[in-house]
């Protein structure tokens, strides 16, 4: 009867490391493209009802959303403007930034408009006015939609 020496098994483990770095990376990754529209809507603006109001069938190529409140300020993408009339420079590298996706045409920009329910109505005919002085002519005003009884 011979006698074998019992040789000592290795138990092959797999190397998760990489797959934990992929993992965060797809999470950064993400994160990065998650929808910064949100960023576009002040909160403390209180949008006006409209039982005419309808939601926008396709949304524009390029658009622009601007947070008008009833003190005249301009809230855009985070920053805030004391004075309408210091949006020139920002419209400008805006256009320019639709430029570079493709949207030559100014007019084609979507200027959207999200006026608080008590900003005077000339206001808001003011920030029109600046965007037609930086040739914009497409404009949306935000309502929050009641429904029809």
């Amino acid at each position: 009867m011979k006698f074998t020496k019992h040789q000592r098994v290795e138990i092959l483990e797999g190397d998760l490391t990489p797959m934990i770095d992929m993992t965060f990376q797809l999470i950064a990754f993400f994160m990065l493209l998650i929808n910064f529209s949100e960023v576009d809507r002040a909160e403390e603006i209180t949008l006006p009802s409209s039982v005419l109001a309808v939601a926008p069938e396709v949304r524009p190529d390029y658009q622009i959303i601007l947070n008008l409140e009833p003190s005249g300020k301009v809230k855009f993408e985070g920053q805030e403007f004391d004075q309408i009339d210091m949006l020139g420079p920002i419209f400008r590298k805006e256009i320019s930034a639709a430029a570079r996706e493709d949207v030559t045409n100014p007019g084609d920009i979507a200027v959207i408009i999200r006026s608080h329910e008590d900003t005077p109505t000339g206001l808001v005919q003011d920030l029109i006015a600046k965007c037609q002085e930086e040739s914009l002519e497409s404009f949306s005003l935000r309502v929050k939609e009641q429904v029809r009884r």
